[in-house]
C-alpha cells in the first residue's frame, strides 16, 4: 500500500489492476486508519478516474453478499455529499414509485455526509434491515419494494467505515455507493452532485446493460430539486430542463430543507406519504419519483408524472410504508 500511496501523492492515476488491489487491502484489513485517511485524501484533491472506480467497484462487489434478483427493478440512488441536507427526496421517491406498480430495490446507508441518510430514516421507522433472501423478496412481491443495507451487504467495508466518518465530507465512497447495488437491478436513478461525475457515470454505463437515467441540478443537488435547472442523462442523449416540467415556479432551497435531526427527518418522511407534507415537499418527491418511473416504463415525462401522483395522493405509497413497518 506504501507504494501506492506514493504514487498517488505523485499525482498519479492507477490503473484498474491496482485500484482492485489498493481496495482489497483497505477492506481486508491490512491498512491503519493513517493510510485510509491518506488514501481518501488523496481523491479529495483531483478528481477520480474511470478505471479507478472500476476497480474500486470490482473489489467490492466481489466480497458483497449476493442478491440474485431474477427480474427487473430499479433504484433510486444519489451519490451524497452535496451538502445541501435536504429531506429524504430519493428514499420518499423509491416509495411513490413502488407505490405506481414499480419494483424497487433500494441500496442505502447511514449518512456519513448528511444529517440522515436513507438507512437512519428507515431504521427510525421501525423498518427491519436483513440479509435474508425469500424475507426481502417477498417483500418485493407484495409491496414492489425493499431495502438492502449497506452495512449488511458490503461487511468488507467495515474497515474504512470509522475514517470516513471521522472525516465527515464526501469521498469516493460516495461516488462508489449508487453502483454498489447487490442485486444490480436492471434499471436505476442515479443523483450526482458534480457535472463532472454526472460524465464520470455517463462513461462508466456507456457499456452497460443497465437502463439509467442520470440527473444533476445546477445549484449542486444530487437529485431533481426544482430549485433551478437541470441536466438529465439517460440512453436517449443529454437533456436540459426545468422546473416547468413539475411546477411552474421555482422551489425555495429552504423549503426542502431535512431538519436538523433523524426525527425532524422522521417526521417529514411520514407526513409527505401521509399526505400532509406540503406542496414543494410534495412536488420535488414526484419530479423524482416520475424520472425513475419514465426510465422503467420508457413512458413519457408527463405519464410517468400522473403515475406518480396516483401513487403519492390515494395513499398507496404510504400504505407500503405502513405494511413494511408495522
Amino acid at each position: 500500500m506504501k507504494e501506492i500511496l506514493k504514487k498517488l501523492m505523485a499525482h498519479q492515476i492507477l490503473n484498474f489492476e491496482e485500484a482492485q488491489f489498493s481496495m482489497n487491502e483497505i477492506s481486508e484489513g491490512r491498512c491503519s486508519n493513517e493510510q485510509i485517511a491518506a488514501f481518501l485524501t488523496c481523491y479529495l484533491m483531483r478528481d477520480i478516474a474511470v478505471a479507478e472506480i472500476l476497480g474500486f467497484k470490482e473489489a467490492i462487489l466481489s466480497k458483497a453478499l449476493k442478491f440474485d434478483l431474477q427480474e427487473d427493478a430499479t433504484d433510486l440512488c444519489g451519490t451524497g455529499g452535496d451538502g445541501k441536507n435536504t429531506f429524504n427526496i430519493s428514499t420518499l421517491a423509491a416509495f411513490v414509485t413502488a407505490g405506481a406498480g414499480v419494483k424497487v430495490v433500494k441500496h442505502g446507508n447511514y449518512g456519513v455526509s448528511s444529517l440522515c441518510g436513507s438507512s437512519n430514516v428507515l431504521e427510525s421507522l421501525g423498518y427491519q434491515f436483513t440479509t435474508k433472501e425469500q424475507e426481502l423478496k417477498q417483500q418485493l412481491d407484495s409491496e414492489n419494494i425493499c431495502f438492502l443495507h449497506a452495512p449488511l451487504f458490503h461487511p468488507a467495508m467495515k474497515a474504512a467505515a470509522p475514517v470516513r466518518r471521522a472525516l465527515g465530507m464526501k469521498t469516493f465512497f460516495n461516488l462508489l455507493g449508487p453502483i454498489l447495488n447487490p442485486a444490480q437491478p436492471s434499471h436505476q436513478l442515479i443523483g450526482v452532485f458534480d457535472p463532472k461525475v454526472l460524465r464520470l457515470y455517463q462513461y462508466l454505463h456507456q457499456q452497460s446493460d443497465k437502463k439509467v437515467c442520470i440527473v444533476h441540478t445546477e445549484t449542486g443537488y444530487d437529485e431533481v430539486s426544482l430549485t433551478a435547472p437541470f441536466k438529465m442523462v439517460n440512453q436517449n442523449g443529454e437533456h436540459f430542463l426545468d422546473h416547468r416540467y413539475f411546477v411552474s415556479t421555482l422551489l425555495q432551497e429552504a423549503e426542502i430543507f431535512g431538519g436538523e435531526s433523524i426525527e425532524e427527518a422522521k417526521e417529514i418522511f411520514k407526513s409527505v406519504l401521509s399526505n400532509q407534507g406540503t406542496a414543494a415537499q410534495n412536488q420535488v418527491v414526484l419530479a423524482n419519483a416520475a424520472l425513475a418511473i419514465a426510465n422503467y416504463l420508457d413512458c413519457s415525462i408527463e405519464e410517468a408524472k400522473k403515475r406518480a401522483e396516483d401513487s403519492l395522493y390515494s395513499g398507496k405509497a404510504n400504505q407500503i410504508l405502513l405494511n413494511l413497518t408495522n
